[in-house]
């Protein structure tokens, strides 16, 4: 059972076993321009797949697909998966084996037929899989990267036997699985400055995205509490930044995590949130920040307080000094930056000297001005900027046409960005906020008694916790009007990382951040016995990939299908 659901899967029932030396044959496969095109900026619609993605990487379309087949041979014969909590107790539900059994024994990759003019291949990722009962696997793509989809798909298609895990068979034969995602734009958006989420912490996390077909990884990767990215030309920013010098990723390691993200199919990209989410610069450039040492709960929505001033003549400089830094480097990996914008507390302002003022009025030409300094960097560099929604809710600033922005607060914020006509992503927190519902991370102050803020019985600012199920029921594009969808690029569900660290990180990602990879890949949801089988299943696959993800279901319900209907 195929987690995220396919758009069309039409099957039987007869059983073909994968040899173990299964091999992969391909032809080049063109690298298209499309919807995928911000991957890697230095692909060319006439490339083959052969032909580096990157020049600067050296990583080709044949590099990822011949990956991907050793990955996927890995998952089927050393982790494999033997679906025993699926069958009733001492139920004899294992296929035999003997001299009449079909063998696949090689995975033809085929470029589309010129006779397909299904618009939906026009998709970069779109793929198309028939399996025969006479053991024959063809995979019909455009792009190495509907290659890869499909070889995910083909993963979750096998099991393993109890008492030889080396055998592999699946139970649908004959099968065809036509399959494009709804939305191009599928992402996870993971926060590392907070607590310490640590490289190799990131690089499961991609295994896991993977799998459920996500394609992009939003780094929030510095904030108030602490900044762990390594800017070589500003050396101080990580060392003093960071909670430690262990803590720091180096630009190794954030080149290490986009190329293994490339590899999987996924855009790696990095937010620096400015002006305001700035307290850790405070550490090496005080003179730079306002509003560092005070009282958080009146110049910031957490501790610490902290953003960069705009009046100081040094801003600028400094954030084109970081930006001139980080953009060439990532742009090997990605087009996009992120940069911020999201909850600016004015009251911080009245302590900038020279400034000292809250009123929007005041501040809205000199955000502006800070900001243009962003984009003409993003400019020169060749990357598309993203942006939270308050840069147009709340401020209403003048943006370059191509700027992404993001939604957050509510699902109503959505259709107020697509009428002024800017491309955007939804996540409403409401339903894809993983880090809320546990219970806030703020002590009550004794010197204030009854009149502390943190009473009983200890909410966070959004609860409830957003099950799987809850995630599901999201209908982002409910309520937007025909002719706005199109601007709907997709959407991420967001970790916030105050209550998460390298040790619980796996448990609060899966197996709800699964759900929404369903809904961006399928275009909605749906809530029943059957999706919290298949999320079962994926989630004892994703095991085998080392990721420790959370239970989905009973083990009784699961042996007893229909044993949890209510």
């Amino acid at each position: 059972m195929v987690w995220p659901r396919p758009h069309h899967f039409e099957h039987g029932s007869e059983v073909v076993w994968l040899s173990p030396h299964v091999k992969l044959t391909h032809k080049e496969l063109q690298i298209t321009d499309g919807e995928f095109a911000s991957l890697w900026i230095g692909q060319q619609s006439s490339a083959s797949s052969a032909t580096p993605l990157n020049k600067k990487t050296e990583l080709s379309g044949k590099d990822v697909l011949e990956g991907a087949i050793q990955r996927f041979k890995d998952a089927v014969f050393q982790q494999s998966f033997v679906p025993e909590k699926f069958h009733p107790r001492n139920e004899f539900y294992e296929p035999g084996i003997d001299s009449s059994s079909f063998f696949i024994n090689e995975i033809t990759i085929q470029d589309y037929s010129e006779s397909v003019t299904d618009t939906s291949t026009s998709s970069p990722e779109a793929y198309t899989i028939e399996i025969t009962s006479s053991g024959s696997i063809t995979i019909q793509c455009s792009n190495y990267l509907g290659g890869l989809r499909a070889l995910s798909t083909i993963q979750q298609l096998f099991y393993n036997r109890s008492q030889d895990k080396s055998k592999a068979y699946l139970t649908t034969a004959p099968l065809v699985i036509r399959d494009v995602p709804a939305l191009p734009h599928r992402g996870l958006n993971l926060d590392i400055s907070r607590n310490q989420i640590y490289p190799d912490d990131v690089l499961r996390t991609l295994s896991a995205m993977s799998l459920c077909k996500f394609n992009r990884l939003h780094l929030h990767a510095t904030d108030s509490q602490s900044w762990p990215l390594d800017i070589r030309s500003i050396p101080s920013l990580a060392e003093k930044g960071a909670y430690s010098a262990r803590q720091i990723w180096s630009a190794t390691d954030l080149d290490r995590v986009q190329r293994f993200g490339a590899e999987h199919g996924i855009e790696v990209y990095l937010e620096i949130d400015m002006p305001g989410h700035m307290g850790a610069v405070w550490h090496s450039h005080p003179d730079l920040t306002v509003a560092y040492s005070k009282q958080w709960d009146k110049y910031a929505v957490e501790p610490p307080a902290g953003q960069l001033k705009l009046l100081h003549p040094g801003v600028k400089p400094f954030i084109q000094d970081v930006l001139s830094d980080v953009l060439p480097r990532t742009g090997a990996w990605t087009a996009l930056f992120h940069l911020g914008m999201d909850e600016l507390n004015t009251n911080a302002y009245t302590l900038e000297p020279g400034l000292e003022s809250s009123s929007k009025e005041t501040l809205q030409p000199l955000l502006q001005s800070f900001l243009d300094t962003v984009f003409a960097s993003c400019a020169q560099h060749s990357h598309i900027p993203l942006a939270w929604e308050e840069i147009v809710l709340d401020w209403d600033l003048c943006l370059p046409p191509s700027t992404i922005i993001q939604t957050w607060r509510s699902a109503d914020a959505l259709v107020p960005i697509l009428e002024k006509g800017y491309r955007a992503l939804f996540g409403a927190a409401t339903h894809w906020y993983l880090d809320t519902g546990l219970g806030t991370f703020l002590d009550p102050d004794p010197a204030k008694g009854k009149d502390t803020g943190v009473k009983p019985p200890f909410p966070d600012w959004l609860p409830p916790y957003k099950n799987f199920r809850l995630m599901l029921e999201y209908d982002p594009l409910a309520g937007v009007p025909e002719d706005l969808k199109h601007l709907v690029l997709g959407g991420e569900a967001h970790l916030w990382g105050e209550l998460t660290d390298s040790v619980s990180l796996d448990g609060m990602l899966w197996p709800r951040a699964a759900a929404a990879a369903e809904v961006l890949w399928a275009g909605k949801g749906v809530i029943g016995e059957e999706s919290t089988r298949r999320l079962a299943e994926w989630r004892e696959r994703v095991l085998g990939l080392g990721v420790r993800a959370g239970v989905v279901q009973m083990e009784w319900i699961l042996r007893n299908k229909g044993g949890g209907l209510l």
